[in-house]
């Protein structure tokens, strides 16, 4: 084989190599802290529902015979 080739060759190699070792580490971080995970330990503990409490007084108002908004 030409010593071009050769040098194309290795290079390559070394490439596909380092893409593999980068997924590898993506999936090892991605497997180690699920999302599930990270709500049991309290992700978002400090994150109030403004939603839940708007629709609760949204309804409160339609039964009094008031406007939603």
């Amino acid at each position: 084989m030409a010593e071009s080739a050769k040098k194309t060759v290795h290079t390559a190699e070394n490439r596909l190599e380092e893409v593999a070792e980068n997924i590898r580490e993506r999936f090892a971080r991605i497997t180690d802290a699920t999302f599930t995970d990270r709500i049991k330990d309290g992700l978002f503990l400090d994150q109030v529902d403004h939603g839940i409490d708007r629709a609760r007084a949204d309804e409160r108002r339609r039964k009094q015979g008031g406007s939603p908004s």
